[in-house]
């Protein structure tokens, strides 16, 4: 679902959809001011100037961590000499109760390549590659399609509208791993290589793709890059409404038991309250919300004190959790946290790439006790022993942040809701 409001400038991510869902092709988005932004940048912009107005603007990318766009961007080598550059669309979307970006690519396919064309030129990469969930069989399609139409309009290949500029864009499948999320997984998967995360450093500005500079960014972060190019770095500050620090719009949803799970591109700082119950029209009937996820299943339980905590990284954050995906996943009164848990547990532990011990022993041990509390054979021994491995698979204590993710739900229901891990204990 997207905002029933279609305005250009107050929500650039959605309004060129229409009203049937039905993808917005080359003529159509080229009558809605599609790419203005790649025509103004490449005649009026060097790629340092281009890279500058992103730093300006504040974005964020768009994938979980928050990180400032720009300041990735400027991480690439400035050494002239350096002409075989990769830019790289993480369009692996398998974190569960995410599905903002194959919306994007479902709907609108030009936007997120003109955003594609705009920020390799400002990477000076001449190649990308859109790294898409082999699943997302429909998207695939039409952005393949999209792809070979902009090709008979010199919008893409060589020398792109007589600026000089070449740039190639490809789309690669993969194989359905949730590890390939991380953007050296990523790498090492389009490589043809097992889908294990690279030590960094060395970063993948410095050595990606095939050993050459590489930058990696979200599907919702590119297609933030042309209206941001079309109407300027001060405009795109506002649109927040001065209720966030964070710019822009986000892609914000609930999913669950609600009655009208979907998505909404709304400001920073909008309140999880208003969505849930404004937009999401608040829980099935007969039902009442337990604890809600602020962005996806590796985020951390919160519960209905939290409500009103402003929707951006910084505030999300303040309250144990992570803003990730800012899709909301709603736990309603009748669902129980152990078998919850076990079923994420159970995800994460077959998603893991076993390349560190931590992860590799760590989530099975988890979901082995999360079994034994489910068939109340467990012990409160089991559930120290869970504290501690929620300890043990933290933050920087393993190889990537997929046991750090895995955990962050588990710790946050034993802390909320640490009677239901008790309560049928022998």
């Amino acid at each position: 679902m997207k905002s029933s409001i279609s305005n250009q400038e107050t929500h650039p991510l959605t309004w060129r959809m229409r009203c049937d869902s039905k993808p917005v092709y080359l003529k159509e988005y080229i009558d809605k001011s599609g790419y203005n932004g790649i025509k103004y940048a490449l005649k009026n912009m060097t790629p340092e100037d281009v890279i500058n107005l992103i730093i300006n603007s504040g974005l964020k990318g768009r994938g979980g961590a928050g990180f400032l766009t720009g300041l990735k961007w400027n991480l690439m080598p400035k050494d002239e000499n350096i002409k075989t550059r990769y830019f790289l669309c993480n369009a692996d979307e398998m974190e569960p109760g995410a599905y903002k970006d194959r919306l994007l690519m479902e709907q609108l396919p030009h936007l997120l390549i003109e955003g594609m064309i705009i920020s390799a030129y400002a990477l000076k990469a001449y190649r990308g590659y859109i790294f898409i969930r082999g699943e997302y069989v429909n998207a695939i399609k039409i952005i393949r399609f999209a792809i070979n139409e902009i090709k008979s309009n010199g919008l893409l290949g060589k020398n792109i509208l007589g600026s000089g500029f070449d740039f190639e864009l490809f789309i690669h499948t993969g194989i359905g791993r949730y590890i390939c999320g991380e953007e050296t997984a990523l790498i090492n998967s389009l490589e043809g290589k097992r889908a294990n995360p690279r030590h960094k450093p060395p970063f993948p500005a410095t050595l990606g793709v095939w050993g050459k500079p590489t930058c990696v960014n979200n599907v919702e972060t590119i297609c933030n890059i042309p209206a941001i190019l079309e109407h300027g770095y001060k405009w795109y500050i506002g649109l927040s409404l001065g209720k966030s620090e964070d710019t822009g719009t986000k892609l914000m949803g609930f999913s669950g038991r609600v009655k009208k799970p979907g998505l909404w591109e709304l400001p920073f700082g909008t309140i999880a309250r208003e969505i849930l119950e404004n937009y999401a029209g608040g829980m099935r009937d007969g039902l009442k919300l337990k604890a809600w996820m602020p962005g996806g299943a590796s985020t951390g339980f919160l519960t209905n004190n939290h409500l009103d905590v402003p929707m951006d990284f910084k505030n999300i954050a303040k309250v144990g959790s992570r803003l990730g995906t800012a899709l909301s996943i709603a736990i309603d009164n009748e669902i129980n946290m152990v078998s919850l848990m076990h079923n994420l547990e159970t995800f994460f532990s077959r998603e893991s790439c076993g390349w560190c011990t931590p992860c590799r022993d760590g989530l099975p041990w988890i979901v082995k006790i999360l079994q034994a509390l489910k068939e109340n054979k467990g012990s409160l021994e089991d559930i120290k022993t869970l504290d501690k491995l929620c300890w043990f698979l933290g933050s920087g204590k393993t190889f990537c942040a997929h046991a750090p993710g895995a955990i962050e739900p588990l710790k946050s229901a034993i802390k909320y809701f640490r009677n239901e891990f008790e309560v049928n204990i022998l």
